[in-house]
């Protein structure tokens, strides 16, 4: 997993409450577990104007002009600004899959569901708490300023304005460190990998039948 320490970055609208994980990678599309490959079919009822499928090209495909992410000044954007309960349905790891893929590191919303936010930072996402009138003003300058960037600061949990202005947020202390350290559950497994061996040894020689290869 990709670590996260400090971000620079545009940052591009999803100006929109109840966003669904439906929504943010369509059902159609989950058809892999390798976590790539997702990118190019993120919000792809709203990016495009025909029906996508799985294994298409997106090249050719017509655009939906009037949807943000495919205006030029959003992009290469790696910060993503939403509204109240983002990730809400079905629990898909797909999601954070889908948006990590295509370039965001953080997603900033007053509100997420649960089981999204959980998968986010299981993923090298992370997903940002502020509260509403907060979010409203990173919104409002967003749309006055071409080019826009927020610095999201793991380490020191904030989020700062080209203007110079901070906002604090909370994040569990294990997630944190996890992030920071790129720590995925494998990752956090294979720490112990010396702890783990060592378990083996012992036990193949306490009871070696248990390890009998079976011919």
């Amino acid at each position: 997993m990709k670590s996260f320490t400090v971000i620079q970055g545009i940052a591009a609208p999803m100006d929109r409450a109840n966003v669904d994980t439906d929504m943010i990678i369509p059902k159609q599309f989950l058809k892999s577990i390798k976590r790539t490959g997702f990118g190019k079919n993120l919000f792809d009822e709203l990016r495009y104007l025909d029906e996508g499928k799985p294994d298409q090209s997106c090249e050719g495909r017509p655009l939906n002009n009037e949807f943000p992410l495919n205006f030029p000044r959003y992009k290469n954007a790696s910060i993503l600004l939403a509204r109240e309960n983002f990730g809400c349905g079905s629990s898909r790891e797909h999601a954070p899959w889908a948006l990590d893929d295509y370039g965001f590191r953080s997603v900033i919303a007053p509100s997420f569901a649960d089981i999204f936010f959980n998968n986010c930072f299981k993923n090298g996402l992370l997903p940002i708490i502020l509260s509403e009138s907060i979010v409203d003003k990173l919104f409002k300058e967003m749309y006055a300023t071409e080019g826009y960037q927020l610095t999201v600061d793991l380490a020191a949990q904030t989020v700062t304005t080209p203007a110079g202005e901070s906002f604090g947020f909370e994040v569990d202390a294990f997630r944190k460190h996890c992030l920071l350290n790129g720590l995925d559950d494998i990752g956090l497994t294979l720490e112990h990998a010396d702890k783990i061996r060592a378990y083996e040894t012992k036990r193949r020689a306490e009871a070696p039948w248990l390890f009998d290869v079976v011919k």
